[in-house]
């Protein structure tokens, strides 16, 4: 076999040395930091842009003349559309490459970013919201399947955990720009801030993204692709988890569309730029996400995710008192909950997956998107019926959906283990 090319002069009568095999990205390591702060970017201008009308929703009901439960639509169409269009982005981006997906995936979410304040009324707005949520499914099964390929197995957790904090970031630091700017100069100025921010972020990723190493092109044949899916729906521990990733987003959702409609109603009546400032608790769910992998680390996949429900539904209970701290203190708790669970089963995601694992992790996105819409249009829904109590009892119903899972895959492992074991002492 003839050497491989260096891209060094070869001396005629010497032999050329071969390339060293590439090495995946480990910490310490600058390309490990490089990649890391791209998506960081990444994960920012996702949630600030993909959430960037839910801290405004009081104030677009307002505008409009339209209801909790018709606004909450501006949020709903674009978790909606990501959630639809994901699995088919994520299975192009098997054939042209990971960063190429990332990078046409970002520019027309931001393009999009910069049309949306000018919506004329409602249902252009929900329209143009739709199409951006459609433009941002390029991004997160993309960026996952990117980590899972160049990053070292031991490292991934805490990679993905980097993503999802930058997802926490992004969405803290969208509502608080959207929340003053809407104070100061309306609602659409608030979106228009967004997208220029959105904007810087896409800017920073072009630059740091280290080129993939390790991405091998797949088949776009349909039938293929539909081996690969079918193959993970059969999967009981990939259906485990993308069931805890949708109901987890149910909470969510249903919490962070309605809490501003209780925020500015009594017994607070809070401004709209201090209702925005209200979600800097999102830095508890930068702190919790950062430190999954070590969690898993010391008490297992499992008890990482009992952890978490346990820490959201005290949260959600404590969330009901009539008291502004009280209130904080619960969506600190609900915010801490979330991402840790959320990187965790993310995180598991990509590890099960050995094969198609960007279909894997859209399936997965796909179903986290679906419980954001869900829970937001139903949290909305039941707030407008019944008040913040109907909100967080739907909340908690999804609370314990994950539990339930968690409790049967616990079941399930000791079961799988019970026959090795007999055979073992055979």
């Amino acid at each position: 076999m003839p050497p491989a090319h260096t891209g060094a002069p070869t001396i005629p009568g010497a032999s050329t040395p071969s390339s060293p095999a590439p090495e995946p990205h480990s910490p310490g390591r600058p390309g490990y930091r490089r990649m890391s702060l791209a998506l960081f970017a990444a994960g920012l201008a996702t949630f600030a842009l993909l959430y960037s009308t839910q801290a405004l929703l009081p104030a677009i009901s307002g505008d409009f003349g339209v209801t909790a439960g018709q606004a909450s639509w501006t949020v709903s169409a674009a978790t909606g559309a990501l959630a639809l269009f994901v699995l088919p982005l994520s299975a192009l981006s098997e054939r042209f490459g990971r960063t190429r997906m990332m990078t046409c995936a970002m520019a027309l979410a931001v393009g999009v970013g910069l049309l949306v304040p000018f919506a004329p009324n409602l249902e252009w707005l929900v329209a143009l919201r739709a199409l951006q949520g459609a433009a941002i499914a390029g991004i997160p099964a993309s960026a996952m399947a990117y980590l899972a390929e160049e990053v070292r197995p031991k490292a991934l957790v805490g990679a993905i955990g980097l993503f999802v904090a930058g997802n926490s970031i992004g969405g803290m630091s969208g509502r608080i720009v959207t929340g003053w700017a809407a104070q100061l100069w309306g609602w659409r100025a608030g979106l228009l801030t967004v997208g220029l921010m959105a904007l810087a972020c896409a800017a920073a990723f072009l630059v740091l993204l280290p080129r993939a190493r390790f991405f091998r092109p797949a088949s776009l044949e349909p039938r293929a692709v539909g081996r690969t899916v079918a193959g993970h729906l059969r999967d009981p521990l990939l259906l485990r988890l993308y069931g805890i990733g949708a109901l987890f987003m149910t909470v969510f959702g249903a919490v962070y569309t309605v809490i501003g409609y209780r925020l500015v109603d009594e017994p607070f009546s809070l401004g709209q730029g201090v209702v925005g400032s209200v979600f800097l608790v999102y830095l508890v769910g930068t702190v919790s996400s950062a430190a999954a992998g070590q969690l898993v680390a010391r008490v297992g996949r499992r008890g990482a995710l009992y952890l978490a429900v346990t820490t959201t539904a005290l949260g959600l209970l404590l969330s009901l008192a009539d008291s502004l701290a009280a209130v904080l203190a619960g969506l600190v708790l609900i915010t801490a909950g979330f991402f840790a669970g959320h990187a965790v089963a993310s995180a598991a995601v990509s590890r099960t997956a050995t094969t198609g694992r960007a279909q894997a992790s859209a399936l997965y996105q796909s179903a986290y998107y679906l419980g954001s819409s869900a829970g937001g249009t139903l949290g909305a829904l039941a707030y407008h019926a019944s008040g913040w109590a109907a909100t967080v009892g739907i909340a908690l119903v999804a609370v314990v959906g994950v539990a339930s899972i968690t409790l049967y895959g616990s079941h399930a492992a000791r079961t799988e283990r019970r026959p090795t074991s007999l055979a073992a002492m055979r």
